[in-house]
């Protein structure tokens, strides 16, 4: 019975609707000698207003480390430890399986230059320094599990850019392990500022939220300071 009575009020309305309508189109008239730079001045897109710092993306928050700025899911744990920043996704083993680490100055911090050192990043054994252990979701705790082989993926020279401009080697890379499990690694190096991003092991359900995170990393801060 309510539905019935306010659909009677929309119609019995219409014609006030369609009044205030016609008023709105001659102000729109009356505006359209504007010129395109007074519409831009309205919109402080000239600099004479400032201009609105855009939002960040919706479920995420800002983490830092040592000056290299990027965003973290709601809801994953982030730690902030020894110069590296990990993010990992609920229900999971603190970086570990679907987590994300973003590591600076990782080829100077590690005693085989890795993953700078011969451009380990686009080799198939260059997913990572050690490659004796599966990291499957159903062996990584035990991490008893051996490496059968490891195939790189992604195209030679692939790169991403992220929010810096900068662009970074991407390298996914396909692992297989004695037990014929499988995972997936990526990563996003910058060699000339020896900055790191590294999936550890993919978690599928999270493809496009690791590429958001990958998209949102800002060094500035961290170059400026180098």
């Amino acid at each position: 019975m309510a539905r019935t009575t306010g659909e009677v009020r929309h119609r019995a309305g219409s014609g006030r609707v369609l009044a205030v309508s016609a008023v709105a189109l001659l102000a729109l008239s009356a505006c359209a000698g504007e010129s395109a730079g007074e519409i831009e001045l309205e919109r402080g897109e000239s600099g004479m207003m400032p201009a609105i710092e855009p939002p960040g993306p919706e479920g995420f928050d800002s983490a830092e480390v040592g000056g290299v700025s990027i965003d973290a899911p709601d809801g994953w744990e982030v730690q902030n430890e020894g110069g590296q920043l990990c993010m990992t996704p609920p229900g999971q083993s603190a970086c570990a399986y679907g987590s994300v680490q973003l590591v600076p100055k990782q080829a100077a911090n590690h005693p085989q230059d890795w993953p700078k050192k011969g451009d380990a990043f686009y080799d198939d054994d260059g997913w990572a320094d050690n490659t004796d252990s599966c990291r499957s979701l159903n062996t990584a705790a035990s991490g008893n599990i051996g490496v059968d082989k490891a195939t790189l993926t992604s195209d030679h020279g692939q790169i991403f850019e992220h929010a810096d401009g900068l662009k970074s080697h991407h390298s996914v890379w396909s692992v297989t392990c004695d037990n014929d499990d499988t995972f997936e690694v990526r990563m996003w190096f910058l060699p000339e500022s020896d900055v790191m991003l590294y999936v550890w092991s993919a978690d599928a359900q999270y493809s496009a939220v690791y590429d958001e995170i990958a998209a949102s990393m800002d060094t500035t801060e961290y170059r400026n300071a180098s």
